[in-house]
């Protein structure tokens, strides 16, 4: 075996650990429907938009926050005031969401996701 396969091969490896790893994170979050994440607003969690502002010029769920996900880690002082809530993350898919929740639960507050992002949010009156 070459040196050039080795790395290769050892790299392929590093990937493979990072994405078991983020799988086993994502399997201990809350993974909501529209429909629950709503029922769980209404019983007091709070939504996070982690969608970039332009994102959120074109559509939003009233009563979220906003904070972008790359603004996350140096913006999280702004949500000690909601710790003892559960904080529900979304996006336009759910995968920056995933990765917010997974930021914010190493953070030690108590997070979901919106699963399929913004389009799985019913827009009727909450």
């Amino acid at each position: 075996m070459t040196s050039e396969q080795i790395f290769f091969y050892a790299m392929l490896g590093i990937m493979l650990i990072f994405y078991i790893r983020k799988q086993l994170l994502t399997r201990s979050l809350n993974n909501y429907s529209g429909t629950e994440a709503k029922q769980q607003v209404k019983t007091g969690s709070i939504l996070l938009d982690v969608r970039t502002a332009g994102e959120r010029k074109s559509s939003s769920i009233p009563t979220s926050i906003h904070i972008p996900v790359h603004e996350l880690s140096s913006r999280l002082k702004e949500l000690e005031k909601h710790r003892s809530k559960e904080i529900i993350c979304y996006c336009a898919s759910g995968s920056r969401s995933v990765n917010a929740a997974i930021k914010l639960k190493k953070a030690g507050f108590k997070v979901g996701n919106l699963k399929g992002g913004i389009g799985t949010w019913n827009f009727s009156s909450l």
